[in-house]
C-alpha cells in the first residue's frame, strides 16, 4: 500500500483571515461568563441564512419567511433528546443551542467547507463535550444526542454522518476514529417495552478504528488498538489489537501494535491546532 499523509490546501490568505477573525469572535463571545448562547445561535444562524431580514420587523414577512426566521432561535425548536425523560435540563440548556448551531452551520453553505468547518465544530465542541482534547475533527453531518456526556481525547477523528449518541455516555480515546456512517449507541430498550431503557455507557479506547457503516451498541468496550470492521456490529468488547468482523462483531484479525506496525515517516495535519 502507498503511504499517502494528508496534503495541505491553499486557501487565499485574506480568507484564512477572515475565518479566523469570524471564529474568534464567536470563541470570545462564548467564552463570556454572560453569553447568551440562544441569542448568540439566533444572530449567527440569521446572518448565515437570512442577512437580508436582520433589522426587519418579522410581522411585515410573509408567513413562511416569519416561520423560517422562527428556526433560527433554539428557543422556537424542539430536538429529539429533550422528550427523554433521563435529561439534565440545565446541562442541555447550555448544549442545545451550540448543537442546533453546529447542525443548522452544516445544513447551510458553509458546511461542505472542509477547512471552516472543522475549526467551527472543534470550537463548539469545546464548549459541548463534558471534555474535549486537542486537534479534535469532526466532518459534516454529525449528529449528537445530549453532548454533555461525551468524553473526548486528543486527535479524535469523527468522519461523515456519524451518529454519537451519547445518552448514557461516551468516551473515545487518544487517536481514534470512526468512519462514514458509523453509529455509537449508549442506550438500549427492554423488548417487552420501549419506556424501560438501561443506559450503559461505551468506552472506545486508545487508537480505535471503528470503521465504515459499523455499530457500536451499548455498553461495549473497545480496547485499545482494536478495530472494528465495515458493517460490523459490536455486541460484546472487543479485546486490544483485535479487528472485529461481521454481525455480530467477532475476532477475527490480529492489528498489529505500534511496534510491530511497519515504520512511516512523521507526517503534519494541516488542520491540526497550533
Amino acid at each position: 500500500m502507498a503511504f499517502l499523509p494528508l496534503r495541505s490546501v491553499d486557501i487565499p490568505a485574506s480568507t484564512i483571515d477572515a475565518y479566523d477573525a469570524w471564529l474568534e469572535s464567536i470563541e470570545g463571545e462564548l467564552s463570556a461568563p454572560d453569553c447568551d448562547r440562544n441569542e448568540l445561535c439566533r444572530r449567527i444562524l440569521t446572518e448565515i441564512y437570512y442577512p437580508q431580514y436582520i433589522g426587519v420587523d418579522p410581522a411585515t414577512l410573509p408567513d413562511g419567511a416569519r416561520m423560517a426566521l422562527l428556526q433560527m432561535d433554539p428557543r422556537n425548536i424542539s430536538l429529539e433528546p429533550e422528550y427523554y425523560a433521563d435529561i439534565d435540563r440545565e446541562k442541555y440548556a447550555r448544549t442545545k443551542p451550540l448543537i442546533w448551531l453546529w447542525e443548522m452551520f452544516d445544513k447551510s453553505p458553509l458546511g461542505e467547507n472542509v477547512h471552516l468547518g472543522v475549526l467551527f465544530r472543534r470550537l463548539l465542541a469545546h464548549h459541548i463535550f463534558k471534555r474535549c482534547g486537542k486537534n479534535f475533527k469532526a466532518f459534516h453531518f454529525v449528529k449528537l444526542s445530549y453532548g454533555y456526556n461525551l468524553d473526548v481525547g486528543d486527535g479524535v477523528v469523527i468522519h461523515r454522518h456519524v451518529l454519537l449518541d451519547d445518552r448514557g455516555g461516551i468516551q473515545i480515546g487518544d487517536g481514534s476514529s470512526l468512519a462514514d456512517f458509523a453509529n455509537v449507541y449508549s442506550h438500549t430498550h427492554a423488548l417487552h417495552d420501549g419506556r424501560d431503557i438501561e443506559l450503559p455507557a461505551v468506552i472506545i479506547g486508545r487508537n480505535v478504528r471503528i470503521t465504515y457503516h459499523a455499530t457500536v451498541l451499548a455498553g461495549v468496550t473497545l480496547n485499545d488498538y482494536s478495530m472494528l470492521g465495515a458493517m460490523g456490529v459490536a455486541t460484546k468488547d472487543i479485546p486490544s489489537g483485535v479487528v472485529a468482523l461481521g454481525i455480530p462483531a467477532t475476532p477475527k484479525l490480529k492489528r498489529p501494535t505500534p511496534g510491530e506496525a511497519p515504520a512511516l515517516p512523521s507526517s503534519t495535519d494541516p488542520l491540526a491546532e497550533s
